[in-house]
């Protein structure tokens, strides 16, 4: 079954190596690297890369041996589509979201850091509620793999959540008050 961005792109391969590079666009890569990753052929991403590269949205450094191509982000609709990409991430992430929500009893889940684009944040999942530690680490893992970059997690009880929450911890503040996107949010509206 295709994603919304394979549609919206045109091409399977497309999405995935924007996906790629917009996600992580402080990293460059080759070529076989790219196809090794997304799990394509290395003559569809290369002409991907081409295709990309001339309506500006990558750019190509080195020589035709060792050619390095990541996001160009000085392009005018790199913030759109990083922004779109991220959403779609989100949204094809659910599965993975409803395997976190079934490890435990969750009552709060929100994504911050990475997933909103705050690169320096202290964390980019914060998980509140009892979970099963083993199997939230390889969901963990598995996130890992699909992004290509180390995702920072948080958990906690319930309880030392209301106690941090309590005494206005920086830690919890500053997560809750930045840009979040919550998944799950039991916490009683006031």
């Amino acid at each position: 079954m295709r994603s919304s961005l394979d549609h919206l792109f045109g091409s399977r391969t497309r999405a995935k190596v924007l996906r790629l590079l917009l996600t992580n666009p402080e990293k460059s890569y080759f070529v076989r690297e790219i196809s090794r990753k997304i799990h394509e052929h290395v003559n569809s991403v290369r002409r991907e890369l081409q295709l990309l590269q001339s309506i500006n949205l990558v750019t190509a450094v080195g020589d035709g041996l060792k050619r390095y191509y990541r996001a160009n982000m000085e392009s005018g609709l790199f913030p759109e589509l990083k922004a779109l990409v991220f959403k779609g991430e989100v949204l094809e992430e659910r599965t993975l979201l409803a395997q976190i929500e079934d490890s435990g009893r969750i009552y709060l889940l929100v994504l911050t850091g990475f997933f909103v684009g705050q690169i320096e944040s202290a964390t980019d999942i914060l998980i509140v509620g009892s979970v099963n530690r083993p199997k939230l680490e390889r969901l963990m893992n598995t996130f890992q793999e699909h992004f290509d970059r180390e995702i920072h997690y948080t958990v906690m009880t319930k309880q030392e959540f209301e106690y941090r929450h309590s005494l206005t911890d920086r830690f919890l503040y500053a997560i809750l008050s930045g840009p979040i996107i919550a998944v799950i949010d039991k916490r009683p509206t006031v």
